[in-house]
């Protein structure tokens, strides 16, 4: 009986130190979250508009007299004494005199021709998620199809890890296949901001069970998505939920968005 149950504890003990000596293998993968940041400021709400207001009110009841008011407070004073015969007028100097008067009517002529730049482009109107030459007002983040296992997905650009590569190195050369030599970022950091992971089907498992991703921040600099790249979306962030059809992946993905 001792003999059987010594034998049942070996074994027991075997069974946990092969355990324990083989963990489960994930593969190594590097993200990068690419993004195209505001080219102009937010519109402001009915609120922040009239603060805004009451601050330039402040500022101006504040505020010491231009140059040009108190020149036109000179000629105004000038003109009256003129009027009333006090001071005498020099003709030939009098018509190459420019007055505050005039130049103010000169400024408002100009600024009668001044347009406003447009905040919606023609990209925004044809809704082409392609160009990043629309929501101006929004944060864009780069979306590219890539397949997973079977099917094709649009998420952030990933790949994975080759053997000598840093985290960041991948994350680079990730982002150059994907996008081509022509996109210029700038990325923010050595470490990763966000990280995800998941489990391989199990009849796709060879020698990993599945995958961790370190996700990178970069931002646009210059250039454009290679047109080798299939498909490719830059979205807001509203719109970018929306797309990513996994809930998990897009759980991990909104903890670092701003």
């Amino acid at each position: 009986m001792w003999r059987r149950f010594v034998q049942l504890g070996a074994r027991e003990l075997s069974r946990t130190q092969s355990t324990i000596a083989a963990p489960e293998k994930w593969d190594l993968y590097a993200g990068v979250l690419v993004e195209r940041l505001p080219v102009i400021s937010k519109s402001l709400n009915p609120l922040e508009k009239q603060f805004q207001d009451l601050l330039w009110r402040v500022e101006y009841e504040n505020s010491l007299k231009s140059d040009f008011e108190l020149k036109h407070e000179r000629d105004l004073v000038q003109a009256e004494l003129i009027k009333k015969g006090k001071m005498q007028v020099d003709l030939e100097d009098s018509g190459a005199k420019q007055t505050a008067q005039d130049l103010k009517d000169a400024y408002v002529e100009e600024l009668k021709k001044f347009q406003l730049g447009s905040r919606t482009t023609a990209d925004d109107k044809a809704n082409r998620t392609s160009s990043t030459d629309r929501c101006l007002e929004d944060t864009l983040y780069l979306l590219v199809q890539q397949k997973l296992g079977q099917q094709q997905h649009l998420i952030l650009p990933q790949g994975k890890r080759l053997e000598g590569e840093s985290m960041r190195q991948t994350a680079e050369r990730v982002l150059r296949e994907q996008c081509g030599q022509d996109l210029q970022v700038l990325f923010y950091g050595n470490a990763p901001v966000g990280f995800h992971k998941y489990k391989y089907p199990s009849n796709q498992r060879t020698e990993s069970v599945g995958a961790k991703v370190f996700f990178y921040r970069a931002s646009v600099r210059s250039g454009q998505v290679s047109e080798k790249q299939a498909k490719f979306e830059w979205l807001p962030k509203e719109a970018l939920n929306g797309k990513l059809t996994n809930a998990s992946y897009s759980e991990s993905i909104n903890k670092f968005l701003l």
